[in-house]
Order: C-alpha cells, then structure tokens, then sequence
C-alpha cells in the first residue's frame, strides 16, 4: 500500500462511522482500515470515548435506550446508539422484541403475521442480521416462546467481535439447568445439561448480563447469582458458579437497596448504599474470582452520601458508567432527572429529561428516550421490602465496540 503519511494521520483521526464510509472509497484504503496496524493504532487514540446507553430489561420493543450517550470521539454518532436499530424482514411482522445487547451485536425475536417464530442475530450500525434457525428438536420448537430467557455471549479478539453464541436457558427443578446454545463458528445448536444447586430459584424472567463470554443470571435466593461461561471449554460435569453478594450476613440488615448488578472496566461490580449511626455509605465491590466466598470480591470503593442528602435528592441507583469506575448514575425522584456521581471528587451533575441535550462527565452528550415514564415505573422495585426483597436486575447498558467488526457468521458447509 502506498497511502502518504499525511491521509494516514488524518484517516486514523476520523470517528468510525466515517471509517466504515471509507473503506468503499478504494482497495487501498479498505486494505488499510482493516489491517490490525491501523486498528491498534486507532484504539490507542480513542481509549475512553465509547457511545453508549442505558438500556431497559423488561419486555420492549426496537426502543432500547432510556438514556443514550452519543457524540463521542470514537464514533461521531448524533444520535443515541439504539436509533439506529432498525430491522426488515421478508415477511409481515406482528410482533418484534429485543432480548438482549452484547458487544454492538442485538438479539431479536420476530413473530410474523401467521404466528411463526424468528430469531435474528445483528449488526445495527452495519444493518447486517442473520436469521437463527430453530433448534432441531420438536420440543423446543413447541416452547419457542421461552426464549425470552435468553442470552447473546461473544467472544472478542483485538476489540473485535469473532464469534457469538445464542443462550436458551431451561431451568429445571432438581438441581440442573439445560442451555440451549446456537454457535456462530459451528451455525449448529447443541443442548448441554449443567449441574445447578437451587436451579428452580433462577430468576430467568429477569435478563441475564453478558460480560467476557459470561452471562450473569439473578436469582431469587437474595444472598447470591448464577454465572456460566461459555467460551470457557467446560467439562461435560463442570457446575454453574454460585456467588454470593459480599454484604450477605452481618451487613443484610443495613442495605438500603435490593441488589443488583452492574458492570463496568471489563468487570462485574455490585454497590449498595449502607445506613448505620446516623451516615449513608455507598459501597462498591469489584468481582476478581468467580469462586464462592470473601475472595470473590474486592471493595474499591467507600463513598460518604452526605452531600447528596444536603441537597435533598432523594435517589436510588442504576448503573456504573461501563468505561469508568469513578461514575455511577442514580435516579432522582424528587428532581426528576439523573445524577451522575463522582465517586473519587464527590462532584456531581443533574441531567432532566426536559431540558436540553447536554454534555456530561465523560465527554458525551447525554439525551433521554422516556426516561422518567420507566422510572417511575420500577420504584417500587428498588427496596428490600418490596415484592419479598428478591434481587431485580432492571437496567443495563449497551456499549458499542472500539473498532469496525462484521457479523460473524457460519461458515458454508
């Protein structure tokens, strides 16, 4: 390639999405974005400005994001990442519904007009989706409608997305999970039956979070998750991971909040606000070792709330930011509006969905997509005393990728 230094100084600055233009311009110019040269020298240029969103976890349509973060560095959106969901399909759709995000890639479940069940896997910013087939068995096909316990895992190399397995899970009551699992690398399906203490207690209605070829399932058992990896080479009897919360015991009694998960710099982390002696503390622990016991976790963070209750924002929690563990966001009843919360500075900042776009603390702009009408909606969830104090997963985020990737898919056979 004989590409002077100057346009190659200038490509690598561009945001993605003009990239992703570029590539068609000539061959010399896609041969150059796709080498593995230009891409880590573009993620080196772009370590910390990543669109993303908040996202919902109950039952919706192609409307993903509650709150959207766009206009970042890396890929020059101006508008939230899930606006550019859109899907088409060959035959008349009655019903449509996300079931889950991960890595830049959407799970979509599809009814078509004479009831028949469709799957596809997508690339929203590319507009590439790949129909899943149903799996072989009889079965599973009658109870289709199950997979809305479903989960989407990827497998990642050099910030690019190379494979995907699409998660089914079949919980059963005497102690064993079955997954159903559809594999990007083989386009077959397999079922792998999992040993599983208190599998009957998995709260599966409840979206699953995906991190790292992991997905994270809560339970109805308050005290502890599930986890399974399924990129991991499991041996046919390997057990599903049951952890428990790092505040189970002595601390119960003083957790503000039901618990939750949540996950940010490549980790899963789990804060609660703790009262005792007239203070309000935020804890936030770091999962290092998926193992059951105190060294699971890791506390980082021991955060005084005192200067949120002087302000009088009454509040509860909803996500860590996913590229910076300083972040968390809270939800402000009283102000109506989010508070992204400084955990190392103990600055914050209000957000009100009425009010114009604004930038926010990492750089982005920050825009709502009823925001306020979902909130207000899960209240009632947030509290240990509510609907017998089980764990609730309500939001997540969706975080697109650093660099350009393609949707895998199987190769012909």
């Amino acid at each position: 390639m004989n590409i002077p230094e100057m346009a190659f100084q200038v490509l690598v600055r561009l945001p993605l999405k003009s990239l992703a233009r570029f590539r068609s311009v000539c061959r010399e110019w896609k041969l150059l974005i796709d080498s593995e040269f230009f891409r880590d020298y573009f993620i080196s240029l772009n370590s910390s400005s990543v669109s993303w969103s908040i996202i919902q976890t109950r039952h919706h349509i192609l409307s993903l994001d509650i709150v959207g973060h766009h206009g970042c560095k890396t890929w020059g959106l101006t508008h939230f990442p899930g606006s550019f969901v859109s899907f088409f399909a060959e035959t008349t759709i009655r019903k449509l519904q996300v079931l889950a995000c991960t890595d830049g890639l959407v799970l979509i479940y599809a009814e078509a007009s004479d009831g028949t069940p469709m799957h596809y896997v997508g690339s929203p910013l590319f507009q590439e989706w790949f129909q899943i087939p149903l799996p072989p068995d009889i079965h599973l096909q009658d109870d289709h409608k199950r997979f809305n316990d479903s989960g989407l895992v990827t497998k990642m190399q050099s910030g690019t997305v190379v494979s995907y397995k699409v998660v089914w899970l079949i919980a059963h009551a005497f102690a064993r999970v079955d997954f159903g699992i559809y594999s990007s690398d083989t386009g077959e399906w397999e079922i792998k039956k999992v040993p599983c203490l208190h599998s009957a207690f998995w709260f599966s209605h409840h979206k699953p979070i995906a991190l790292n070829g992991i997905l994270h399932w809560l339970s109805n058992l308050t005290g502890s998750f599930v986890a399974y990896d399924f990129y991991g080479g499991h041996d046919d009897d390997d057990a599903c991971d049951i952890i428990h919360f790092p505040d189970s015991g002595k601390d119960d009694e003083l957790r503000r909040f039901r618990r939750t998960l949540s996950t940010s710099e490549g980790s899963i982390v789990y804060f609660n606000e703790f009262g005792g002696n007239g203070n309000r503390i935020l804890r936030v622990w770091r999962l290092v070792k998926y193992t059951d016991g105190p060294k699971a976790w890791q506390l980082f963070r021991e955060v005084s709330l005192v200067t949120l209750i002087d302000l009088g924002i009454y509040y509860f929690p909803v996500v860590m930011h996913p590229l910076n563990s300083e972040i968390i966001y809270l939800w402000s009843r009283n102000k109506k509006g989010m508070v992204l919360f400084n955990l190392r500075t103990h600055v914050f900042s209000l957000h009100k969905e009425l009010e114009d776009e604004t930038k926010c603390m990492d750089g982005c702009t920050l825009s709502f997509n009823r925001c306020s009408e979902y909130m207000e909606s899960m209240y009632g969830y947030f509290f240990p005393s509510s609907y017998g104090g089980t764990n609730c997963l309500f939001a997540s985020q969706y975080v697109l990728p650093r660099w350009l990737h393609r949707l895998p898919r199987p190769q012909p056979s």
